[in-house]
């Protein structure tokens, strides 16, 4: 999966949000991306919250395992999931897509 790539510290998923959808799911893929509509608006960093608890559920990590790294105020985002294996993440993604 392009938009998964290991880093020293643990994975790098690369996410383009759509805010303001009905509610938060994995649409697909978004050229390198990860496409997710967020049912948050993207006002006061409500979005990236709902993008980090829902990565959060997906990958099945604790909350502080998931950290925005770059994106907090455009659609483009790079997040840093840790404590989990390209296969883990790649496995659970296929549960959602």
């Amino acid at each position: 999966m392009i938009f998964l790539k290991n880093s020293g510290q643990g994975l790098l998923l690369s996410i383009h949000a759509q805010p303001g959808a009905s509610r938060t799911k994995i649409v697909g893929e978004y050229g390198e991306s990860l496409k997710v509509a967020v049912q948050a608006p993207p006002v006061d960093g409500a979005a990236n919250e709902a993008l980090t608890d829902f990565l959060a559920e997906v990958f099945g990590v604790g909350r502080k395992n998931v950290a925005l790294k770059s994106g907090a105020t455009g659609r483009k985002k790079i997040f840093l999931i840790s404590e989990l294996s390209v296969a883990d993440a790649e496995a659970r993604l296929k549960e959602h897509l």
